[in-house]
């Protein structure tokens, strides 16, 4: 297959483990970055062997070479720059949410039928044998039905300075790592008859930012009965990413789902017996790249679409409104 050639929006910290470690192990080719610091986009180039640097976001979109961009932004930056790549005809793979609100993600899903490119945000997770087994274990009945998912997403608290503190941004506990929870609970649904719908929802304010979610909890309930749990917090005193399913017959645990490759264990227990699976500690960056360079290439379905994304937007706004703020605003650029 011929190699993807990328486009990087940015000098994001994520981008290396994202976009830069995966496309060394699938051989993608790295072809350009731009930043709103050129001394940054050269340093990012040169520790990273980017081919070639542009004086900025346009340029880069302009580049013929490339075909596809990968946008680490700020949140509130995705949805206006993830428009303007799909406009520009580029394969679009971002980093989540893809959009601040549901309003945009609906814009950002009719760009994309419209262009007709390759979409994937960037639940990394969801491609890898971890979340894959989960969902095996329910599709195989080995859990027998699904009755409860609780998906943790805790953390310590970023920088005061940090940009998922702002507002304008799209900032927020539940947009930065409570999307996680949500769209895992999202990716149940198959084994529960349809998809989660909100019950109610909590969260606590960060200290001198209105509206800014510190921490949000969810409840949800899917079409069969089944219940979910969400909490998520960036004022936590550890990290806690982790996801738990409970069947008739068992249930199954994942410690750090989110980033598998760091601890790929699901642990399973029956009423007969408790076992320890490992599912590999290759990349989930790698194989979501996998996955978008097949959509590209060959036309293979993408599991985080822009339809997915919309369906999680939604969700994420909803839990905002019951709990008494307002979903995150659109940036203008």
């Amino acid at each position: 297959m011929e190699p993807l050639r990328i486009g990087i929006l940015g000098a994001a910290r994520i981008a290396g483990r994202a976009i830069v470690e995966p496309a060394k192990l699938t051989g993608a080719r790295l072809v350009a970055v731009a930043a709103r610091d050129a001394g940054r986009a050269e340093a990012f180039a040169a520790e990273h062997g980017v081919e070639r640097v542009h004086a900025s976001y346009d340029d880069l979109l302009a580049d013929p070479e490339i075909e596809a961009i990968y946008n680490p932004l700020a949140n509130g930056l995705h949805g206006p720059w993830n428009l303007r790549a799909i406009a520009a005809g580029k394969h679009v793979l971002t980093e989540k949410p893809s959009a601040s609100n549901s309003e945009e993600a609906v814009q950002v899903r009719d760009a994309v039928r419209e262009k007709g490119v390759v979409f994937m945000e960037a639940f990394h997770y969801a491609y890898h044998p971890v979340m894959r087994r989960l969902q095996e274990l329910l599709a195989k009945g080995e859990l027998g039905e699904l009755q409860h998912v609780e998906a943790t997403m805790v953390m310590p608290p970023p920088p005061d300075e940090d940009p998922r503190w702002s507002l304008s941004l799209a900032g927020g506990a539940a947009m930065d790592v409570g999307c996680y929870a949500i769209h895992a609970q999202r990716m149940l649904a198959p084994y529960a008859g349809g998809a989660p719908k909100l019950i109610n929802a909590r969260a606590g304010e960060r200290k001198r930012l209105p509206g800014v979610d510190e921490w949000l909890n969810a409840d949800l309930e899917f079409p069969s009965g089944a219940t979910g749990a969400v909490r998520t917090s960036m004022a936590a005193e550890s990290v806690d990413f982790s996801l738990k399913v409970v069947g008739t017959r068992g249930d199954a645990f994942a410690p750090f789902f989110v980033l598998p490759h760091n601890d790929d264990r699901v642990i399973v227990t029956t009423k007969e017996d408790t076992w320890v699976e490992h599912l590999g500690t290759r990349t989930s960056y790698a194989y979501q790249l996998d996955a978008f360079a097949a959509a590209v290439r060959d036309g293979a379905p993408v599991l985080t679409d822009a339809d997915d994304a919309l369906a999680t937007m939604e969700l994420i706004d909803a839990c905002y409104r019951d709990a008494g703020l307002e979903p995150r605003p659109t940036t203008t650029i």
